[in-house]
């Protein structure tokens, strides 16, 4: 059974930062595109950076400058690290790995972990 295990999330105030950690079932993790998305209320799901086996990464416009997505393939865990969080930046972030050949609607998601920043 694949598990991706979210963490790091709580409460912070504008400017500072958070790290988010996804332990991820070391069967797919060397196989898959890993990514952080996140849902604020009332709004659609969006990506906020995706990192592939090779270490490419891509991010969401609002987040590129101030967020880091990493990857240790010895730990099977992703990682997010935030900076100059913004009240905007509140929401769940989930945690998803997908196969390369498919999308990442397809792929397998973590709990979701809370994200809010105060101003």
């Amino acid at each position: 059974q694949v598990q991706l295990v979210e963490s790091g999330g709580g409460l912070v105030q504008a400017g500072g930062s958070l790290r988010l950690s996804c332990a991820v079932s070391r069967s797919i993790f060397s196989k898959t595109v890993m990514g952080w998305y996140r849902q604020a209320p009332g709004m659609q799901r969006e990506l906020v950076a995706v990192i592939t086996s090779g270490g490419s990464t891509n991010y969401g416009d609002s987040v590129k400058g101030r967020f880091t997505i990493s990857r240790d393939n010895a730990e099977s865990t992703v990682y997010l690290q935030m900076n100059s969080l913004k009240p905007e930046d509140t929401a769940v972030y989930y945690c998803n790995a997908h196969y390369s050949s498919s999308s990442f609607r397809n792929g397998y998601w973590g709990q979701g972990t809370q994200v809010t920043v105060s101003s």
